[in-house]
């Protein structure tokens, strides 16, 4: 086992959180470009959101394939495939200005994510001691925010000052350099993946930890809270371009700033876990991210601006600590485990950004608000069955 501090613990922590960087940039490189491209194409914010949606969605149904892929071939090599994807896919936006065919190649790329999203956090778990494991965790999660602040940033001003299509080109390249990158640095698994099971089993492997409830609760949890938290930001762009604001894309797209608050509460998980429960983390950090939209309800853009780094902050307390206990209370297959929990956060991702854009053209930030608190609602609830279930052992129906 990796110890943590180690050489190898460095090396190895190092590569898997510079291919998470890789790997969000290229996810959410559109993100900003959402309000430009719906004019560029004549649709509504709710038909635009395909373009960030498809990469949710099809990263979310490719994530448990490439999970039981890497139970037979190894989690390496699935890294691998997936990095050098990449750059291949990304160019394919290149060949069309329609928008359906646009909204296909990032259903592509959001298969190529799912490879490295599905096992990276499996290859930690099995490579690492506890203690260690604790602490990537934090790192690997908070690469996984400066990887989404970077990419939207990166793809927000290329595009306000040449356009989308020089964004892709510069992020495909960036994607290549990375890739042969972590080729170089990640070391073979001092402990590989054996098979748990053969092809044919793994359905009721899925079954299995679909009723473990200690699992079950932590992935409603991720999903509605990633469903809140990435959807709220693009509502934001939305509103911060639109009146009394009228901002540019370069300059709204800053606020994807704030998610280095994120980045550090992410990074405080291995020091709540030694004082207190996980479920007790999930909780405040769901409090703290409500807190934070409300603050950002105020007019003032310096008032929105703190209401996003507290909604941040929250946010991702709130699902590293959900993510690093998925994987830890998964008894076998862990890889699979921890494909399933994001299957629910990327699929609530792609749902919630219908959701709250439908709020927001049907009834502004009011509607979204109130739309918002009705998934805040389900997410305490989850918590508490959570924590019942934690401290009870009682079986749920």
């Amino acid at each position: 086992m990796i110890e943590f501090r180690s050489k190898a613990y460095y090396q190895v922590s190092a590569a898997l959180a510079f291919g998470s960087f890789l790997v969000f940039c290229n996810l959410y490189l559109f993100q900003p470009m959402l309000p430009v491209l719906a004019l560029h194409f004549s649709v509504s914010a709710t038909q635009i959101n395909w373009l960030l949606a498809a990469g949710t969605f099809t990263l979310a149904l490719m994530l448990l394939p490439w999970a039981i892929t890497s139970e037979i071939i190894g989690r390496r090599k699935v890294l691998f495939i997936s990095l050098f994807l990449l750059p291949a896919i990304g160019l394919t936006s290149l060949l069309t200005d329609d928008l359906t065919l646009l909204i296909i190649s990032r259903g592509l790329m959001g298969m190529a994510l799912a490879g490295f999203t599905a096992v990276a956090v499996a290859y930690m778990a099995e490579e690492f001691s506890a203690k260690a494991f604790s602490h990537a965790i934090g790192a690997y999660i908070s690469a996984n925010s400066l990887g989404g602040i970077s990419g939207r940033i990166f793809g927000g001003m290329l595009t306000d000052h040449f356009d989308w299509q020089t964004a892709v080109v510069c992020m495909a390249i960036l994607s290549l350099i990375g890739a042969i990158v972590v080729a170089l640095v990640l070391p073979k698994q001092e402990q590989p993946s054996v098979p748990s099971a053969s092809l044919s089993q793994y359905h009721r492997i899925i079954f299995q930890h679909l009723r473990n409830k200690k699992i079950f609760f932590a992935m409603l949890i991720g999903g509605v809270n990633f469903a809140l938290f990435v959807n709220l930001y693009t509502v934001t762009g939305f509103r911060l371009v639109s009146e009394p604001y009228f901002l540019p894309i370069s300059i709204a797209s800053m606020i994807f700033l704030c998610y280095l608050s994120g980045t550090v509460s992410s990074r405080l998980v291995g020091i709540w876990n030694h004082h207190f429960t996980p479920v007790l983390g999930m909780f405040f950090g769901t409090l703290i991210s409500l807190l934070g939209m409300l603050v950002a309800s105020s007019d003032s853009l310096v008032v929105i601006l703190i209401g996003l780094n507290i909604l941040s902050f929250g946010s991702f307390f709130t699902h590293s600590l959900a993510y690093g206990w998925v994987s830890q209370q998964a008894d076998n297959a862990k890889s699979t485990a921890t494909a399933l929990y994001l299957v629910h956060y990327y699929i609530s991702g792609s749902l919630g950004g219908f959701y709250l854009t439908y709020c927001w053209q049907h009834g502004g930030w009011d509607l979204v608000m109130l739309g918002s608190s009705l998934l805040y609602g389900a997410v305490f609830l989850f918590c508490w069955r959570l924590y019942r279930y934690t401290h009870t052992n009682r079986v749920w129906v």
